[in-house]
């Protein structure tokens, strides 16, 4: 083993160039990694809740991806000079990546959520809709999120301007498509056909995200448990 030369590659999916003597170099180089986290909250979130609502979400970010690859072998347009050789650079995956992210959770804000009035459904465990400040605040700060990490694409010499503006051009129609096929299967009424699947159900996938408030139910269901605990012990001590 002492011998052996080989040379060896390096994993570079986290690897990011920036000053280290500049400070926003260093926070740019923090913004770019934003697009990993939030594949880590998807994947932590279906896992948890098992929304389907997530899932497609998460679906058709990875379609994106797949379409900015596609793009980029298409277009060849190569990144500045300071980066050259770090693959190509038209359209921007980042940019792309958290404009869809962005645009597809303002949709879903203002237009798809819209927890349905059902008297029989316990009360304790409905969703609560949220206000119109609320989604244009977290809309802000979506938006806000996606074009720091398209600026600090330019910060940090991995793509021109144009390479970021047109990435989130792609980012945005992916989002406005995926949006307009997800209303579609569930207005025609696929997706309930799908969550019938053997091997769907098998992964208990669900379709509440609208109508039950996670975190309160499950709340909800813990005191309930709390409370026949104490019960049954104070009939024992009786």
């Amino acid at each position: 083993m002492a011998d052996d030369t080989r040379p060896l590659a390096s994993l570079s999916l986290t690897h990011v160039y920036y000053d280290p003597e500049d400070p926003l170099s260093f926070l740019c180089a923090w913004l770019a990694l934003l697009p990993q986290a939030l594949c880590v909250v998807y994947v932590t979130l279906i896992w948890s809740t098992r929304e389907v609502e997530v899932a497609l979400m998460f679906l058709g970010q990875l379609g994106c991806e797949a379409a900015n690859f596609a793009l980029k072998r298409l277009i060849k347009e190569e990144r500045p000079r300071r980066i050259h050789g770090k693959g190509y650079g038209m359209p921007s995956s980042h940019a792309q990546f958290v404009f869809f992210w962005a645009l597809f959770l303002v949709l879903f804000l203002f237009i798809r959520h819209k927890p349905p009035h059902d008297p029989a459904r316990d009360a304790r465990y409905r969703s609560r809709a949220l206000s119109r400040a609320e989604r244009v605040v977290g809309s802000v700060i979506a938006f806000t999120a996606a074009a720091a990490v398209g600026w600090s694409r330019v910060y940090l010499g991995y793509h021109t301007v144009r390479q970021v503006l047109v990435g989130c051009a792609a980012g945005v129609c992916c989002a406005v498509a995926w949006f307009a096929v997800t209303s579609y299967i569930r207005d025609q009424g696929f997706l309930d056909w799908a969550l019938r699947i053997p091997l769907v159900e098998w992964f208990r996938f669900r379709d509440l995200l609208l109508e039950e408030d996670l975190c309160q139910a499950g709340w909800e269901k813990w005191e309930e448990k709390r409370i026949q605990a104490r019960s049954s012990k104070a009939r024992k001590v009786k």
